[in-house]
């Protein structure tokens, strides 16, 4: 399931054609997520970048534009705050790692998706940003949920047709703890990175 949920949601950063962002609203959520992608883009256009440059400046983008601390609180659930402050620290290194490194791995199967912007929904703090991935043969529904922090609108979840990226890890995680432990959790986290990382 992780793989298929990574591999429907890297075309938000290397996808093409994607519309003008709407006049008035230069702060706006979805505006915010459109400027990452054209980062990401022109990241992957310039031809100077070396491999590793190009990797760098695409993670320092997603970065900037995801809550890795809100979305690990997230997807340890109640085990955040049974777990001690090393821990949780770990854990969103961790975790912000393993998706960075997911992504990365799907560069090369990048082709000539592109992204349509669907509008946004506001509650709060918080927005979600509606979007569809359209290839030759389907259209894949992803939602954005973002919260502003400031001037910024930070992701904390994506919802790919209907499937919660977080609730998924949150599933996954808590049979791991239950059985293992946070520790045990963690040097499962290791064993994917050094596959994601040194391959």
């Amino acid at each position: 399931m992780m793989r298929h949920l990574t591999r429907l949601l890297m075309p938000m950063f290397f996808a093409v054609g994607v519309a003008a962002a709407q006049p008035g609203h230069p702060t706006g959520p979805e505006e915010q997520l459109r400027v990452s992608l054209e980062a990401v883009i022109q990241a992957l256009q310039d031809k100077t970048l070396s491999a590793a440059q190009r990797r760098q400046r695409i993670a320092g983008i997603i970065r900037e534009r995801f809550d890795f601390q809100a979305m690990s609180r997230r997807a340890l659930s109640t085990n955040w705050k049974k777990a001690s402050p090393e821990e949780r620290k770990a854990f969103v290194e961790k975790f912000s790692r393993l998706i960075l490194a997911s992504y990365m791995g799907r560069i090369e199967a990048y082709t000539d998706e592109r992204v349509e912007f669907r509008g946004v929904r506001f509650k709060g703090d918080k927005a979600e940003v509606a979007t569809v991935i359209v290839t030759d043969t389907r259209e894949i529904p992803i939602r954005y949920r973002l919260r502003r922090k400031g001037e910024q609108w930070l992701v904390y979840d994506v919802v790919i047709e209907e499937v919660s990226l977080v609730r998924n890890y949150r599933s996954s995680y808590r049979n791991i703890v239950k059985k293992e432990g946070i520790g045990g959790l963690l040097a499962r986290m290791d064993e994917k990175l050094g596959t994601l990382e040194g391959g």
